[in-house]
């Protein structure tokens, strides 16, 4: 298992920097395995929250993202850092096997469920099924979390601590039932929401 050179250079630079400014909190890091495979899912509010999940653990993350940002350069740099595009105008059938590649070579692999930045009024959007078909084919568990806390516009809020980001422990699917395996992963980073939320505002 060979982490991107790019990740490997950009990882500790961009941490210091993303620390500096945004002053996260990160609650329960140690669900976070030290090695071997798992699922990160969780909710999406900004448009930097892979930034946030890359900077709550030292591995590496292999983080999936629409596939508009390879567009032009960053084509050469999301792909440096190993991000794996999603079409997000069809059913992209490439993404989970990919995936599932990189979980069975030991890697951590972040995405949002939810598919988009959540703009609406509800607490979290329908979740689509990615995460849990990658953990129930690798084997692998699921860490739910859930990014809360203050923002302003399309940003967390600077140089002041406000966005959290909360994790849960690691499970297994006790099935291989998508739909309900779908739903059980729902109900615990809305079961994290609720536990940590206190009226904070959304990103529009």
């Amino acid at each position: 298992m060979k982490n991107p050179l790019l990740y490997t250079i950009l990882r500790p630079v961009f941490t210091l920097w993303f620390k500096m400014v945004y002053r996260p909190v990160f609650i329960n890091q140690d669900a976070i395995p030290k090695k071997g495979k798992a699922i990160l899912a969780g909710t999406h509010v900004c448009k930097k929250d892979i930034f946030l999940v890359i900077a709550s653990t030292r591995r590496c993350i292999r983080g999936v993202a629409k596939a508009e940002l390879f567009k032009g350069p960053g084509k050469y740099f999301f792909g440096g850092l190993g991000a794996i595009p999603v079409n997000r105008d069809v059913k992209d059938g490439s993404v989970v096997p990919i995936c599932v590649d990189l979980l069975n070579q030991g890697f951590l692999v972040a995405l949002m469920p939810e598919g988009t930045i959540n703009r609406t009024k509800d607490i979290i959007m329908p979740f689509k099924t990615g995460a849990v078909r990658m953990a129930i084919a690798s084997g692998s568990p699921i860490i739910p979390f859930a990014i809360i806390g203050e923002v302003v516009g399309n940003d967390y809020r600077t140089f002041k601590p406000g966005v959290k980001m909360v994790f849960d422990d690691a499970y297994y699917p006790k099935t291989k039932d998508v739909d309900r395996e779908n739903k059980v992963l729902e109900d615990k980073v809305l079961a994290i929401i609720k536990k940590y939320r206190n009226g904070e505002k959304k990103c529009n």
